[in-house]
């Protein structure tokens, strides 16, 4: 957005506003205000005051000698300008190519003509209208961070933020920066936390004060002002809620996210929200994060190391790590097999043409490489993972290397994957990021993230997985008739060459494959998938991570074979039953990218390829 077409968007959001105000203010505490009028785009209640104020900004808009996109809560999203007034749909609108130059519209208008209408029809004085500008770009899909303008203009008391990418945030004119607030214990904090979880109710006991005025907008230009610490809505806000507060506090100088730390990218849109967590500084916002996702990271003191040692270069690099954390105060358990591996490694006349191996094989390290020390007791520091108690464990390899280990260890016991495999969707880093992770960790500086695994039950017996469970015949190419039931009802029968039970985690691995869904490992539920179903009309189900599943075999004469994670077969006979719950003892995973599941699974199927190892 050049200056000239700034100029004509300030022009229009100054005009909007000056003419809403004295609009809305006719009608504030009156019945006339708050009659309800129609349900807006959105699904929400429209009511009279939220219908003047819009149609006050449409008329603007409209007779604009420029055309414009607007989102709107109550007519949700329209083509303006020179006289016209066109319903679309965005994502649709800017996705085409074949608009001639003077049909295209200059901007993006995200508008909250009211925010909180009920504050205004109660005379509550926290009630706003919002306005973000968003630059266009015809050709491809808009998001929240093609936002270059935010207005906020508070209607109860004449208050006047403003935004502009690059520029900063001024409050009546005058600059504006958040609070140096650093201690959850003393922070003012705004906003919703119905979530039902112990960490939101923690996070709300640790506040020294709670604000909640039901102003989103309002709110966050408080944290940009300093008169808030943070704000969090976990229930999600609209992004027309969010647009120009998102802005006003960036440019401030304070931080924006949804609860995993991820910067918001969402698609701009009327149906679109996202989970926000504002903070005015880099400190306080980490302390937030690490409390709603139960993420306390706890001192590193000892570290176990477990490699694949089917290749030269991976114990190369354990033995490097081995040397990063005892040069670095730390106590240090190695895996016996791998132990016995470095050994040998140690006395062979080739050592050094193997390490140089190792370095074509992985460039982005090769200096760190240059110095190992290999004059270490490796015996003495070896232990079965059986045996394993250490602070965090780790794994050099791919997905498979991370699930046995995992299988053995003791399940309190943190797992940080470094991909050494192919794809490695479990893996927390590729190699080249080794030691600035590492670094990371040791200062403390990571988070814990819980995964989900099942209990099998079969005879009397019980079985761990953290993927998924297979179940299949004992015979090549021969099918399998199975009853499938949750919580005691039976949901299908269905005849199939196999069946997977997934966790989310595992919904990447072999449940992909087989046609199933990508889930996300925040979502509570198992994949029941049946593999090659001979009925067409059998679909993989998920289910509530809460149930139990239970699989019987139906076909006399045919027996089968359950496999956990790929690791333990183990056979079930004619009528036998597996079953299937959620263990009490979740995975726990160290992380310290911000990363996130979509982007990774992105990047991870964009690379191709199964990892065996």
């Amino acid at each position: 957005m050049d200056k000239e077409t700034r100029k004509i968007a300030r022009h229009l959001a100054n005009k909007i506003i000056k003419e809403v105000g004295p609009a809305v203010r006719e009608y504030v505490g009156t019945d006339l205000g708050g009659t309800e009028v129609k349900t807006g785009a959105d699904g929400t209640p429209t009511s009279f005051i939220d219908q003047v104020a819009e149609e006050k900004i449409i008329n603007i808009l409209k007779n604009a000698e420029v055309y414009s996109y607007l989102v709107s809560e109550e007519v949700g999203e329209l083509k303006l300008g020179k006289g016209t007034k066109r319903s679309i749909n965005l994502t649709q609108e800017l996705r085409r190519t074949d608009l001639a130059d003077e049909e295209t519209p200059k901007f993006i208008f995200l508008i909250d003509p009211v925010d909180r209408t009920s504050n205004a029809i109660k005379e509550i004085p926290a009630y706003a209208i919002s306005v973000a500008i968003a630059d266009v770009n015809q050709g491809r899909v808009a998001t929240i961070n093609d936002v270059e303008l935010g207005f906020l203009y508070n209607l109860a008391n004449g208050n006047f933020f403003e935004a502009e990418k690059g520029k900063g945030c001024k409050l009546n004119n005058e600059a504006v920066k958040p609070s140096d607030v650093i201690k959850v214990n003393e922070m003012t904090l705004g906003g919703f936390t119905k979530t039902g979880t112990s960490e939101a109710s923690k996070l709300v006991d640790s506040a020294r004060r709670m604000r909640v005025l039901g102003s989103v907008v309002l709110e966050l230009s408080y944290v940009a002002s300093g008169k808030y610490d943070a704000f969090l809505d976990l229930r999600g806000s609209r992004i027309i809620d969010i647009a120009a507060g998102k802005l006003i506090l960036e440019e401030a100088g304070g931080i924006i996210t949804d609860k995993y730390g991820q910067k918001l990218d969402n698609v701009l849109s009327i149906y679109e929200k996202a989970i926000v967590v504002a903070a005015n500084n880099k400190i306080m916002h980490k302390q937030i994060i690490d409390i709603l996702n139960d993420n306390q990271a706890e001192i590193i003191g000892k570290i176990g190391v477990i490699s694949r040692i089917d290749q030269d270069s991976p114990i190369v690099f354990a033995a490097k790590i081995i040397d990063y954390i005892f040069t670095n105060g730390r106590e240090v358990v190695v895996e016996k097999q791998l132990a016995h591996k470095l050994l040998e490694l140690k006395e062979n006349p080739d050592l050094s043409k193997i390490i140089q191996e190792t370095k074509d094989n992985y460039p982005e390290i090769a200096s760190e490489l240059d110095e190992i020390d290999f004059n270490i007791d490796y015996d003495k520091i070896s232990e079965n993972l059986f045996d394993f108690d250490c602070d965090m464990a780790i794994i050099l390899g791919g997905d498979g290397t991370l699930l046995r280990a995992h299988n053995k260890m003791k399940d309190e016991i943190p797992i940080f994957g470094i991909n050494m495999g192919t794809v490695g969707f479990l893996t927390e880093i590729e190699v080249k990021h080794t030691f600035d992770a590492l670094d990371d960790i040791l200062r403390g500086d990571y988070y814990k993230e819980k995964r989900t695994r099942l209990v099998v039950s079969h005879e009397n017996h019980n079985f761990k997985a953290m993927n998924e469970v297979v179940v299949m015949t004992d015979k090549p190419a021969k099918m399998l008739h199975f009853q499938i039931l949750v919580d005691g009802e039976i949901i299908e029968e269905v005849r199939a060459d196999g069946l997977i039970i997934s966790t989310p985690s595992g919904s990447t691995a072999y449940s992909m494959s087989a046609g199933g869904p990508i889930v996300d490992p925040k979502v509570e539920g198992f994949i029941i998938n049946p593999i090659c179903p001979y009925k067409l009309g059998a679909r993989p189900f998920v289910v509530s991570d809460n149930s139990e599943i239970t699989v019987k075999l139906l076909k006399k004469g045919k027996n089968a074979v359950f496999v956990m994670d790929g690791q333990i077969n183990e056979e079930a006979k004619y009528e036998e039953e597996i079953k299937f719950k959620k263990s009490r003892k979740d995975a726990h995973f160290i992380r310290t990218s911000s990363k996130y599941f979509y982007e990774k699974v992105k990047d991870k199927l964009n690379e191709g390829g199964i990892d065996s190892k």
